[in-house]
């Protein structure tokens, strides 16, 4: 019970913090050249209100430069694309959790960067609800990038080439916490994953080859429900039957909400890149998805949270499972993982090459 008071206080200090640094920014009229955001034919409408904040090419820009800015973590060596690395849609790659400021580690698997401007909550466990919000969490948390933002608006004051981009992008040099997260956030919300195989199959351009089609279909029975189309997630928080890990003792969503009800639930992930981001789970525990799959038909432990669609697990033939494997490869989006747009501005073309694209 304790540590669910500390985490709601936290949380609230957290809040009010954030919001107090939001009402020190002037209001603004819109600087630079606007970028329209396009929805993909189909998609519902965004959840996210561009009114508060227009994309402009020049503080998509700025955004784009401050996510691979090694100088928003202590020690210059943790930028936000060190745990979110474009060509594995933007988690980490081969690692269940990711590293940390003086050799800490994440406790949760870092989760894929795309579609955002139609989430409304952010983390795992869904305790951040503005995107503009979303990145002070791992600035300032010790095991991740360890910093503050008042050292990194001291030290980005420091470098001309800020000076001019803030100016381009928001009419004056001044470099404040409100202006940083903007930024942040235009770049976040164009990484828009939306060019798979299954996306020019819906837009008529391409016809599954035959696994995929029949992997579509037995996923249309067994899996929709909660990877629900076109985003295949339904951001709902469930458990899906996995145990406790006995070290971590992350309860998920009742960290958030102090109920039980929500014992480890944790948010559905998207399955679109699923080929490129694995481990999965929340822990990374799985580290390929024949392991999820196992998890399905063998694992789920009947607990009293357990999603009520899981709790008499889900029968999958090894035939289901070829034919699933297909339809899921087919929602990679190799043209979001290389697009050049999102690269890092200082090495735009750096995509290792032990990486195998599908």
């Amino acid at each position: 019970m304790k540590r669910a008071v500390t985490i709601i206080i936290s949380l609230f200090l957290f809040v009010f913090l954030a919001i107090s640094w939001q009402d020190k920014e002037p209001s603004t009229k819109v600087i630079g050249k606007l970028i329209p955001f396009i929805v993909p034919k189909g998609w519902p409408k965004p959840v996210y209100d561009f009114k508060k904040n227009p994309v402009t090419e020049e503080g998509f820009e700025l955004g784009r430069k401050l996510f691979y800015d090694g100088r928003l973590s202590k020690d210059g060596n943790f930028p936000c694309a060190s745990c979110h690395q474009q060509f594995c849609a933007f988690a980490t790659y081969d690692h269940n959790f990711s590293h940390g400021f003086n050799n800490a580690q994440t406790t949760r698997n870092s989760p894929t960067l795309f579609n955002l401007a139609w989430t409304k909550d952010f983390m795992l466990d869904g305790r951040i609800h503005q995107l503009e919000l979303q990145p002070i969490a791992p600035i300032t948390a010790h095991n991740e990038m360890g910093e503050n933002m008042d050292s990194i608006i001291l030290k980005l004051k420091k470098d001309t080439v800020y000076k001019r981009m803030f100016t381009k992008a928001f009419g004056s040099a001044s470099i404040t916490t409100p202006r940083i997260m903007k930024a942040l956030t235009q770049y976040m919300l164009l990484l828009v994953s939306s060019n798979s195989t299954y996306d020019k199959v819906m837009r008529g351009e391409e016809k599954f080859i035959l696994p995929q089609q029949l992997g579509y279909e037995i996923f249309k029975r067994k899996c929709v429900s909660c990877h629900t189309e076109p985003l295949f997630t339904d951001n709902s928080y469930r458990n899906i039957g996995m145990t406790s890990d006995a070290y971590l003792k992350d309860s998920g969503r009742m960290r958030v909400t102090g109920r039980r009800e929500d014992s480890l639930k944790f948010r559905v992930p998207s399955l679109r890149n699923v080929a490129f981001s694995a481990p999965y789970g929340h822990d990374g525990r799985f580290f390929s998805l024949m392991n999820v799959f196992e998890h399905y038909r063998k694992g789920i432990v009947d607990g009293p949270t357990t999603d009520s669609l899981l709790r008499h697990k889900m029968p999958l033939s090894n035939y289901e499972i070829g034919q699933l494997t297909a339809f899921l490869y087919s929602l990679s989006d190799t043209a979001f993982i290389k697009d050049k747009r999102f690269a890092d501005p200082m090495n735009p073309y750096a995509i290792p090459s032990f990486i195998h694209l599908h």
